[in-house]
């Protein structure tokens, strides 16, 4: 069993959604990216794609019975079997063997991903708006309990594979995206005792953006120098980063 076939060759972000806040979250991730959503699926019609007009998919919706507005991860690989098998040798906890061939795992930190068979892997660009500037989800982001930190980024390493970036001002841990279509950014979070997620929209233009953002139902929180953070439907963070458009993924 090599590396090779357990590490992602692709990441989906999963959006879930309580049934009192789904409606309310598709509507504003479909406006928010720019993207048409596919028609639902599932037994009970609680599965739906953002589709954006050109690559693949990498942004998808869950209705839940109950609990918080959450995301979670799907990744991509050859073989999910020996990719779980690898994932709870480095620590993590298998919560469920799907019969239709997924692993739903939980991190050493608690957080939840699922091991799904491999999709297709082109990168979509970013969306130009109406008033010219452009933008895109481009960064998922993990805020880890500062006690858990150092270990959740060794697993995170070993999970996602990869050449990583650490930087201690501010501190983080970065696997830049390459071939998939999101960058993976783990950081500690002082005050909080369960990990969480959130992500990020890159854009050449920060004012717009952020304006347009809140024209869907976005709440700014704060802005700093080149960046934003808003709270959307479902009470999540999003940060909006400014970013050179000849940069901009």
């Amino acid at each position: 069993m090599g590396a090779i076939d357990r590490q992602p060759a692709w990441l989906t972000v999963f959006l879930d959604f309580p049934a009192g806040e789904f409606d309310a979250g598709t509507r504003f991730w479909a406006g928010a990216t720019g993207y048409p959503l596919s028609p639902f699926r599932g037994v009970h019609g609680e599965f739906a794609t953002l589709l954006p007009p050109a690559g693949e998919a990498y942004l998808k919706l869950q209705r839940l019975g109950d609990g918080p507005t959450r995301l979670h991860l799907d990744l991509h690989v050859p073989d999910p079997f020996a990719a779980a098998e690898a994932a709870e040798a480095s620590g993590a906890e298998l919560v469920e063997e799907s019969p239709h061939g997924y692993f739903v795992m939980r991190s050493p930190a608690g957080f939840t991903y699922c091991l799904v068979k491999l999709c297709g892997t082109a990168v979509p660009g970013p969306v130009l708006w109406p008033g010219g500037h452009r933008s895109r989800v481009s960064r998922f982001c993990l805020d880890v309990p500062r006690k858990q930190y150092a270990a959740e980024v060794r697993f995170f390493q070993s999970l996602l594979g990869g050449r990583w970036r650490e930087v201690e001002e501010p501190e983080t841990a970065l696997r830049p995206a390459r071939d998939w279509a999101l960058d993976v950014r783990l950081q500690p979070a002082e005050i909080v005792s369960e990990v969480t997620s959130h992500l990020h929209i890159v854009t050449d233009d920060l004012a717009a953006e952020v304006e347009r953002l809140e024209s869907l139902g976005a709440r700014r929180r704060a802005l700093r120098t080149g960046k934003a953070i808003l709270e959307v439907p479902g009470g999540t963070a999003l940060c909006v980063v400014a970013r050179e458009a000849a940069e901009l993924a």
